[in-house]
């Protein structure tokens, strides 16, 4: 009878606890032979290294340290890494990939949870909820202080994974949206099959009323959002950041939301985070929440539960779901 392969999970504490609840664990050992304990600490730790030497398939996440050539040097019999979150650039090493290990990602668990996050900000930013929430002890804020820029038009930056499902959720909740897709990966056939148009990063800023971002962070995004393109978004606009907060210069868009010019729904920043006492924390018509758009609370079950399945896939031969590689790299979160 052919050897159980042997199975380790890796991340912190708390995340083990949230991600790998017993039910899912109870599903690995069937699948499996579990070690029981997390390893929650330094990969290189006498401990640490004795449960990698029998270790066939590593169940990673938030808070596992990255898999080094030193900790893959210990893992002898590793063949699959996965990965019970979202992005992997923070795992992955030359080494890992040099030696042919299979790597998975549950971002497409964590998509939907992103997704969803945002189109509530968007749907916020249309009601001009933080300036007028920040006006009402006064007194209930006048109609005209309600409104801002044309939120029906809504520019989309990026049509990764998370920002396709932004479009399909405000092109399905038939409130009317004009959608703006910026996207030089996307033909024009392709946004129009989204139900979007193509347009120009200037122009898409110039005219929509909520502006959303969901391009990955690359040498040409960075920074993508400068001051004299936040400068085009309309009076009363809004920004909504849920992919990487190095896109947007923060000392621009600290600004233009100063000013009350701009609102701002963050939850990612550069720096992240941001310092105790920095104006974008104090300020009424800006949100910034603190990287929690992805898998939190009960959600984050479903990244354990799709890692789970990506071991059942793994032993049955199946392809990856999830499967990432050293050539995705530089187009992922």
């Amino acid at each position: 009878m052919p050897e159980r392969p042997t199975a380790a999970m890796a991340m912190g504490a708390d995340e083990a606890e949230a991600v790998l609840p017993p039910e899912l664990r109870a599903r690995l050992a069937r699948l499996t032979d579990l070690h029981p304990d997390p390893l929650t600490g330094p990969l290189d730790t006498p401990a640490a290294r004795t449960v990698l030497a029998r270790t066939d398939l590593l169940v990673t996440g938030w808070g596992c340290p990255p898999l080094t050539a030193d900790v893959l040097a210990h893992a002898p019999r590793l063949r699959a890494v996965l990965h019970a979150a979202g992005s992997v650039k923070a795992l992955v090493s030359e080494a890992l990939w040099a030696r042919g290990i299979a790597v998975s990602s549950a971002a497409d668990a964590n998509a939907g949870p992103v997704a969803d996050f945002t189109l509530a900000a968007i749907v916020l930013a249309a009601k001009k909820a933080l300036p007028t929430a920040a006006a009402y002890p006064g007194g209930w804020p006048a109609f005209r202080d309600r409104r801002g820029a044309d939120a029906r038009t809504i520019g989309v930056i990026g049509a990764s994974r998370i920002g396709r499902l932004v479009i399909a959720r405000l092109r399905d909740s038939d409130r009317g949206h004009r959608l703006l897709l910026h996207d030089p990966y996307v033909r024009e056939d392709d946004a129009a099959r989204l139900g979007t148009e193509p347009t120009g990063l200037d122009e898409l800023c110039r005219t929509a009323g909520i502006v959303t971002v969901h391009a990955p962070e690359l040498p040409d995004t960075i920074g993508m959002l400068n001051a004299r393109r936040l400068a085009l978004i309309p009076d009363g606009g809004t920004v909504v950041n849920t992919a990487r907060g190095s896109l947007i210069d923060t000392d621009a868009l600290t600004r233009e939301c100063a000013t009350g010019r701009l609102d701002a729904f963050l939850d990612v920043t550069d720096p992240e985070p941001l310092p105790a006492g920095h104006p974008l924390l104090a300020l009424p018509n800006v949100l910034v929440t603190p990287h929690i758009a992805g898998a939190q609370g009960s959600e984050a079950r479903r990244l354990g539960a799709y890692a789970v399945d990506e071991v059942a896939r793994h032993l049955r031969g199946e392809p990856l779901l999830g499967r990432r590689s050293a050539a995705d790299l530089p187009y992922l979160a």
